[in-house]
């Protein structure tokens, strides 16, 4: 987008205003106020977008190069905006809402900040603190491809379409993808992906590769029975569905009756058969289905550091207090849930988390209690944005014996 209207950072200043001032999540108020102007173009919405994030991105950073305060106003927020497209390099209209911005003071307070880890990547200190005692060395370089936006990652599926296939048929809508691994495709131009016809017709779903690697590791055959026992709004179960080929018993769980609902719309436009969804509305749910399953997938709640890219007003939400009550419900899950494999069956549990204390540490806390007995480790990775260049997320397959 070559020309900058006021009506853009207007939206802009809005959404700030209602994620720092009311608390409300960044992708909820950002599709709120795209909503609200219809007549913008497909450039003006990803402006708005990518500029709204920029700035919950690097919210401690803005503020303090803004002179501290936290913002409350109009003109604080659009203050933030301003001093955002300076350090991207581009050149301000003279509107008087933009205020006076001194590009000295800016890059003498800017080259300051980079002596300080928390401040230069714009995060709160005890969080800082954290990944650094939990990742030590590997903490910095993480946390600077947490900061980094994220690439659009898609899955072809297989029930309908392969990935050549659906390259082609994106080119035909003018998306540009390229191939990266098994079903993923990387999108290299950004544009609405749910407009498209071929999202429609169901050949894909957007899904970080990372996050790609949970349901091929829990290593399926078509005809078992699995469940998927944290299933959210599904994604991880649509693609067992594909790696099952429709075939065999397919059981997603959550406690969110509403979440599951938005699963079955999803099956049905990717074409799956094989799906059965029933909400835990009490622990019978979870007893009922003692010893039945041949593959269990628990993606557990987690504190959600792994997407930070995705999710940055994150690190606004996030406490403390929320990462331990998090940590003890993992292990509650973990040893309830694996209850539903089956003698031989295999469970893979996974976050898209960062840190050890959810992670690899939880896994191994569990094999030496009573409810992991007869338990083994059969593999485990974390994914490291600066490693393999997409979302933090961890995953440990186990064998009941």
């Amino acid at each position: 987008m070559d020309r900058l209207y006021p009506a853009h950072f207007e939206a802009i200043a809005e959404a700030l205003g209602n994620i720092f001032t009311a608390d409300a999540y960044a992708d909820r108020e950002i599709a709120r106020v795209l909503k609200a102007d219809k007549r913008r173009g497909s450039k003006d919405r990803a402006f708005i977008a990518e500029q709204t994030y920029e700035v919950v991105r690097n919210y401690r950073l803005l503020r303090h190069l803004a002179g501290g305060g936290k913002p409350k106003k109009r003109e604080d927020f659009w203050r933030l905006i301003g001093i955002q497209l300076h350090l991207q390099g581009r050149e301000l209209p003279a509107w008087r809402e933009f205020g006076i911005i001194d590009a000295a003071d800016i890059q003498a307070k800017l080259a300051a900040a980079q002596q300080d880890r928390a401040l230069r990547e714009s995060i709160p200190d005890w969080l800082d603190a954290v990944g650094e005692a939990q990742l030590g060395a590997q903490w910095t370089p993480t946390l600077a491809a947490l900061n980094e936006q994220a690439p659009v990652v898609l899955r072809a599926n297989r029930l309908k379409t392969t990935p050549a296939e659906l390259s082609v048929a994106l080119a035909r809508e003018n998306v540009v993808t390229t191939p990266i691994a098994a079903d993923a495709l990387l999108v290299t131009e950004r544009q609405n992906l749910f407009t498209t016809k071929a999202f429609q017709q169901g050949l894909f779903e957007v899904q970080d590769f990372s996050s790609q690697q949970a349901a091929p590791s829990l290593e399926v055959s078509p005809g078992q029975t699995v469940i998927d026992a944290c299933a959210g709004a599904g994604g991880k179960s649509l693609h067992l569905a594909a790696l099952l080929e429709n075939r065999g018993q397919l059981i997603s769980l959550d406690i969110h009756g509403w979440k599951l609902e938005e699963l079955k719309k999803r099956a049905r436009r990717n074409g799956v058969s094989n799906l059965e969804t029933r909400a835990i509305t009490s622990s019978k749910v979870i007893k009922r289905l003692a010893g039945r399953a041949d593959r269990v997938l628990l993606d557990v709640p987690c504190s959600g550091l792994g997407v930070l890219r995705r999710n940055p007003d994150a690190k606004w939400k996030l406490s403390q207090d929320f990462i331990d009550r998090v940590v003890i419900e993992q292990a509650e899950i973990l040893s309830s849930y694996s209850r539903m494999v089956k003698p031989g069956g295999k469970l893979v549990y996974a976050t898209c988390s960062i840190l050890p204390r959810e992670n690899d540490e939880q896994v191994a806390a569990f094999l030496g209690s009573p409810a992991g007995e007869g338990w083994t480790l059969e593999h485990q990775h974390t994914f490291l944005p600066q490693v393999e260049g997409y979302d933090g997320f961890f995953l440990a397959r186990l064998v009941k014996g």
